[in-house]
């Protein structure tokens, strides 16, 4: 479990051990064109808001999971944990970067006040990636049917972002799905991403806790999710890859 903030609303107070039932998936891969809409809510009075193919077919691949379980990787959205919990699902929510960003601050802070001739092998940045897991995501392995990473593979370091991937890959109980967006290219700007409805995501301007760190091809796409059975990929000419992996 984090050391840091983290909310968790819905009914119960116990993770269930039982296994998620499998949804039918197409194996295939398939692409869309995503479009952006309008709203009212940016610096310029107008929202943001972005058709999504993807978030459609994640909730097609939750459809009839029940009493599901969802791990939303951002922060915590009001409208976006609403809209899953009115379809029973029970939502925890890690906004990641944050929680990165703070270990990294607490993590710079001591190493400033170690004396020049103690060890800092742990101050490595495969090491600290650990140090950093340890402290969060500490459920047990399978328990979600539903996980939202968003784009926060684009802004992690390579030690952590593969890390991440893979822990990720063990809380996903198999049949669970999971829905990433990446970038096509390096963003100008930094968003985040609350559900609106089925079909529909807000992207919310927010100041970035770091620069992107890369654009992934698809060969690295494929190798961070190369435990999952299914994936689809939904590209839109926004530059935005949204991408679903069935386990």
């Amino acid at each position: 479990m984090s050391l840091f903030s983290k909310l968790r609303v819905g009914n119960g107070a116990e993770l269930p051990t039982r296994n998620a039932p499998r949804p039918k998936v197409q194996a295939s891969p398939a692409v869309a064109v995503a479009n952006v809409g309008n709203g009212s809510a940016s610096g310029n009075g107008v929202r943001n808001v972005r058709l999504s193919n993807g978030l459609k077919e994640f909730l097609c691949q939750l459809d009839g999971i029940g009493r599901g379980h969802l791990l939303d990787l951002g922060p915590a959205r009001q409208t976006t944990i609403t809209f899953f919990i009115e379809r029973g699902f029970k939502v925890y929510t890690e906004d990641m970067l944050m929680t990165w960003k703070i270990f990294l601050d607490a993590d710079e802070q001591r190493k400033q006040g170690l004396p020049p001739d103690a060890d800092r092998s742990q101050m490595s940045p495969a090491a600290r990636a650990e140090r950093f897991l340890e402290t969060t995501l500490g459920y047990p392995e399978q328990t979600f049917d539903a996980v939202l990473m968003w784009d926060i593979l684009d802004y992690l370091d390579v030690d952590l972002m593969n890390r991440l991937a893979a822990r990720v890959t063990s809380l996903v109980r198999d049949g669970g799905v999971v829905f990433a967006i990446f970038h096509a290219r390096k963003p100008e700007s930094f968003h985040r991403y609350r559900v609106l409805d089925a079909q529909n995501l807000e992207l919310i301007p927010a100041s970035c806790p770091f620069a992107p760190q890369r654009v992934f091809q698809n060969r690295e796409i494929s190798n961070l999710f190369c435990r999952y059975r299914s994936s689809k990929t939904f590209v839109g000419r926004d530059q935005l890859r949204e991408g679903l992996f069935v386990k």
